[in-house]
């Protein structure tokens, strides 16, 4: 199922992804720092929900509390919980 994330307090505005099985893919994120996002989706594609979250939760982008990669991590986890509970 595709899923649209709204992010909060960080430079992307979206991130769009695609999760089937417990795996993300078509990772895209609307707006941020384009060639880091863009590298981040290309390396995390295919990776699982719990992979993904033992990797990025937690990574903040300076003084703020998360980061794109963090609000990646809490994006998936908060589908797969969704789809979980479908």
């Amino acid at each position: 199922m595709d899923y649209v994330y709204q992010t909060e307090i960080v430079c992307a505005q979206e991130i769009h992804f695609h999760l089937e099985n417990n795996i993300v893919t078509n990772i895209r994120f609307i707006g941020g720092c384009n060639g880091n996002l863009k590298m981040i989706a290309k390396l995390l594609d295919g990776w699982t929900v719990d992979a993904i979250e033992e990797k990025l939760r937690g990574n903040l982008c300076g003084r703020r509390p998360t980061s794109c990669a963090d609000q990646l991590a809490i994006a998936v986890r908060k589908a797969a919980t969704e789809a979980a509970a479908h």
